[in-house]
């Protein structure tokens, strides 16, 4: 099923991703966004091409670009960090602080045993996100994240390492307390443009943060 667009124009769209698809074809099989590129053509002669990735559990805004000059603009625009994200999560627990900012540097491990994961580590690549706390309820914590760097898993490590507490459904860093998926979702995206109006898109909170208590505004 094609996702939900969220902004389109001559170079670029915004899907919905949903969670529980990933980026990629698995290599046990199965759907991926790969498989909806085609249907995304919308017209165009050549398949969108993604930006940026989310994680296979996030869901949310995502940004294609329908060419290849303005796949690089935008590679250039995430870079330079002139894009503006902002992630809505909730956590296993509620913070005691209402707001701050998490500057831990991240790095990839690996074992035989466990598989990879990010870590924090002094040595590791530099990795800053402004967080608070937008809404409370059920002894959980839906938390506005605003991070400048876009590092593999950042947003969910700064959830468990720097906050102290993880994203509720977290399948790595969690607490595996159960839940209908992990709650992390893109809610929006603005990318400037010079010359150009803003690339601006919304994805409003999907259904099991509802459930939860939390909704949109």
């Amino acid at each position: 099923m094609r996702p939900t667009i969220l902004y389109e124009d001559g170079e670029a769209l915004v899907i919905d991703k949903p969670a529980g698809l990933p980026m990629d074809r698995p290599r046990r099989g199965g759907p991926s966004l790969a498989d909806s590129l085609s249907d995304l053509r919308l017209g165009f002669q050549r398949r969108p091409a993604p930006v940026h990735r989310l994680d296979t559990d996030t869901s949310g805004c995502l940004l294609l670009a329908r060419n290849a000059k303005a796949l690089a603009r935008f590679a250039q625009s995430f870079e330079a960090r002139l894009v503006e994200k902002v992630y809505l999560g909730i956590l296993t627990g509620i913070p005691q602080e209402d707001s701050g900012s998490i500057d831990l540097a991240l790095a990839k491990v690996s074992s035989a045993e466990q598989g990879w994961r990010m870590v924090p580590d002094s040595a590791g690549k530099p990795s800053l996100t402004h967080w608070r706390v937008m809404a409370r309820a059920g002894g959980r914590a839906l938390i506005e994240f605003r991070p400048e760097t876009g590092r593999t898993h950042q947003l969910r490590v700064h959830a468990a390492s720097g906050i102290g507490l993880p994203l509720l459904g977290d399948p790595l860093y969690g607490t595996g307390e159960p839940a209908a998926r992990m709650m992390l979702h893109a809610a929006s995206l603005i990318v400037t443009r010079p010359g150009k109006t803003p690339i601006t898109a919304h994805a409003p909170l999907p259904a099991p943060f509802h459930a939860l208590g939390f909704g949109d505004g």
